[in-house]
């Protein structure tokens, strides 16, 4: 194989790894938002509302309804599917472990920049210490269906 089809190859296998990634991490954000939406709707979720809606409203203020779910929605996906790309692409065997691993390395971002920046204090606590445990659950929920997901896919 020249240098050229070697660079090509690499490239090629780079970029299926990016996309495979974001694909699976959509899926993955699904999961975990699922029980993030029903644990609010239900009343058992400790937060007063999901956390892409607060960041949303939070960030660009009052808007119709229909348009901050709309964009909460497709920022928890985008934010989901660039997490799945990059530890799809830094690593070339993605396991459950380490998707795990790397799901409470985003729980700890959420949980020190996000959760503050919205007035919640770190992970939440300024509201109640409960929405640490709740929040970890739900990336828990993500690392393990991510990691399921690009393992499964190197197992073929």
């Amino acid at each position: 194989m020249t240098d050229t089809q070697t660079h090509l190859t690499s490239t090629q296998s780079r970029s299926h790894r990016v996309v495979v990634g974001a694909g699976w991490g959509v899926v993955a954000t699904l999961a975990m938002s699922v029980l993030m939406i029903a644990g609010v709707a239900t009343g058992i979720s400790p937060m007063p509302k999901p956390i892409p809606e607060a960041l949303v409203a939070h960030t660009l203020g009052s808007m119709p309804k229909p348009a901050l779910i709309g964009l909460a929605v497709l920022a928890h996906l985008g934010y989901g599917a660039t997490a799945g790309a990059v530890l799809a692409l830094v690593l070339r065997r993605v396991t459950v472990a380490t998707a795990i691993g790397y799901a409470v390395v985003l729980w700890a971002l959420m949980g020190l920049v996000w959760l503050p920046y919205l007035g919640w204090g770190p992970f939440g606590t300024a509201v109640t210490a409960k929405i640490a445990a709740a929040t970890l659950l739900l990336h828990l929920v993500y690392g393990t269906t991510l990691g399921l997901l690009l393992d499964r896919g190197r197992a073929r």
